[in-house]
């Protein structure tokens, strides 16, 4: 199963890749540096460090599917 508090939503606007918000300092639509292209390679296995421009936080993406990206850390809150 996959962890859902490491997986955050993504998409794409005419070949850029953008998240809604930023999961570190909740700046609102945030283009990051990953190129379209590159998704099929990660989907293929290959790992990407991905560092958000608005505050530098980094993550490195383990998967993507057509509309979130695993990564290798939590980026979810818990919620009880």
């Amino acid at each position: 199963m996959i962890p859902f508090e490491r997986t955050w939503p993504y998409d794409i606007v005419m070949k850029d890749v953008y998240v809604p918000s930023c999961p570190f300092c909740s700046s609102e639509n945030v283009l990051i540096p990953l190129r379209v292209r590159e998704i099929e390679d990660i989907q293929h296995g290959k790992k990407k460090l991905l560092v958000f421009p608005c505050c530098h936080n980094k993550v490195t993406v383990l998967d993507m599917d057509q509309d979130y990206m695993l990564t290798d850390q939590r980026l979810r809150k818990l919620s009880h």
